[in-house]
């Protein structure tokens, strides 16, 4: 399971995220952006993050340490504003903090090009995952000490919000068009071939069992957290069986 910390202080709200992220110091010390669950995006947006965050890692991209942090009713009812003494309390318990980079820079394609190679592979890794999120508008990208870190994976693996069409989505090519990364003519073959062998039932198992069972429990069509993460397994093995597919949308897409 992921490193789990307690919130010991509240320090500042992202007030530019919709679901009020908030940076967050935590008992080692360590300063978080913390993603609630309490948020209107819910709990499976948490779920997202940390399948697509820690696949990411597998894979050798970027992506910012990711931990759980425990919220005590003692903080949140200490926070004066109240809507976020609401969020607070509304998200008692364990809730999601990624490693706040400080000093980092939002991504500006102009000031900051990057090569074909990494282009490619961060292209396809949101094509896998189903992340069109990651466009010139938002980029959902950081440069920091010279080198780029992929954040913000909620809007990913949107299938588990419909798990009747889950199967039916495995093919599905995600419209990334207007991916941030797209001017810099991604290596979508070198990418494939790089990191498709990478995406194996082990890999894939790791990043799901990372999940904490409570933010699985409780889904309708499931006994078990077990049995959940077994379906997000199966969507993954049809999605890499079918990968020629989506690629091939992805390509005539960038077009």
């Amino acid at each position: 399971m992921l490193r789990d910390v307690t919130a010991t202080r509240y320090v500042t709200p992202l007030r530019e995220g919709g679901s009020l992220p908030a940076i967050v110091e935590a008992d080692d010390l360590g300063m978080y952006v913390v993603k609630f669950r309490g948020a209107g995006q819910g709990r499976k947006a948490l779920v997202a993050e940390i399948v697509a965050g820690e696949l990411g890692r597998r894979l050798g991209l970027p992506v910012p340490d990711l931990v759980t942090v425990q919220l005590d009713e003692a903080l949140a009812k200490g926070e004066p504003d109240q809507e976020i003494q609401e969020l607070l309390l509304a998200s008692l318990g364990r809730n999601l903090g990624v490693d706040y980079l400080p000093g980092s820079l939002g991504y500006d394609p102009l000031a900051f090009p990057v090569d074909s190679e990494l282009a490619g592979r961060v292209v396809w890794f949101d094509a896998l995952i189903g992340n069109v999120d990651r466009s010139w508008r938002n980029p959902n990208l950081l440069r920091w000490h010279g080198r780029l870190y992929l954040i913000d994976h909620g809007a990913s693996l949107i299938f588990q919000h419909n798990w009747a069409g889950a199967a039916g989505s495995a093919r599905r090519p995600p419209k990334l068009e207007d991916h941030v990364l797209a001017p810099f003519a991604p290596d979508l073959a070198a990418a494939d071939a790089h990191l498709a062998p990478l995406v194996t039932p082990e890999a894939v198992d790791a990043a799901l069992h990372e999940v904490p069972d409570e933010w699985l429990a409780g889904e309708p069509g499931f006994a078990t957290p077990d049995d959940v993460r077994a379906a997000f397994r199966d969507w993954f093995a049809a999605r890499m069986r079918v990968r020629e597919h989506w690629l091939a949308g992805v390509r005539s897409g960038a077009a």
